[in-house]
């Protein structure tokens, strides 16, 4: 993987004395080029910078939350999608077809920084998803920042209409979190507690407000929080004005069709600027961060 901004590989290579004006630089599957943690300066630095792949922990450091600043915790809401040239985040209904294995990379690395993983009940029962894991390679670094063993899974839902048989209620590492309107049918409200799932009030009538659903997750100490959408939810979320980052793949695929966006639903008055944080490419897919302007 090749760091584009805000410094390139070739850049870099040049700087050190061992790259080749016009020539193509390329690097290791999840290897993130310029500056990476522990790279030795000289010649032999930049040859490690395009032809090693990163550590997990480098690639954890470069995803880094924002360091939290004095008094309360304050949530940060990321989202991580991705998206083929033509603006499709979907084929045939499932995003793992225009993914990739660095996509998958950052996909578990960015998981396994969050407290809580926010997803929207279609997408719950499209992608079948099931509790986020334990990894062995997180473990320290999740201790050491005061997080539980995996993030947890929290569902954003107004009927509830879900399968509380499945392990993401029946046996998560932490328990799955629900979180719906006030006026929830009791019964199903009853139905996912049974299954052991926590159910948190965060919106008037049906429906979630994603603000209330940000104070309430961040009430339950779950201040790093990922979205992974669907694009229903995402749209949501962009028209609350609450989402602080986005981590977009985008992938050089062309599905055409009808699939959707990335985030759906009605427009904003204003469209919400954000700026470009870093860019990385691997493959023909590219890994940009954007943060809130």
């Amino acid at each position: 993987m090749r760091r584009l901004f805000p410094v390139t590989d070739e850049t870099a290579a040049r700087a050190f004395g061992g790259g080749v004006e016009g020539q193509e630089v390329s690097g290791a599957a999840g290897a993130h080029g310029a500056h990476a943690p522990g790279v030795p300066g000289g010649p032999a630095g930049a040859d490690a910078l395009v032809n090693r792949e990163w550590s997990l922990a480098e690639l954890a450091a470069a995803y880094a939350y924002p360091e939290p600043g004095t008094g309360a915790l304050r949530p940060w809401l990321r989202a991580n999608m991705v998206s083929t040239l033509d603006g499709a985040a979907q084929h045939e209904g499932h995003s793992q077809p225009i993914s990739s294995a660095a996509d998958m990379r950052v996909f578990g690395t960015l998981r396994a920084l969050a407290d809580v993983i926010v997803v929207g009940a279609e997408t719950v029962r499209q992608e079948g998803y099931r509790p986020a894991r334990a990894r062995a390679e997180f473990a320290a670094a999740r201790k050491a920042a005061g997080q539980g063993p995996a993030p947890a899974i929290a569902v954003v839902t107004a009927g509830l209409e879900l399968d509380f048989s499945l392990p993401l209620f029946t046996s998560p590492l932490v328990p799955t979190v629900i979180l719906t309107g006030a006026a929830a049918a009791p019964d199903r409200v009853a139905a996912a507690e049974k299954a052991g799932a926590r159910v948190l009030v965060a919106g008037e009538g049906s429906g979630v407000d994603p603000a209330r659903a940000v104070r309430a997750l961040a009430g339950l100490g779950h201040t790093r929080q990922l979205t992974e959408g669907g694009p229903r939810l995402l749209g949501q979320m962009v028209a609350a004005g609450v989402l602080d980052e986005l981590c977009l793949t985008l992938s050089p695929m062309l599905t055409a069709g009808d699939a959707q966006r990335i985030a759906g639903g009605p427009s904003v008055a204003v469209p919400r600027r954000f700026e470009l944080v870093s860019l990385l490419e691997e493959d023909g897919f590219l890994f940009s961060r954007y943060r809130r302007s």
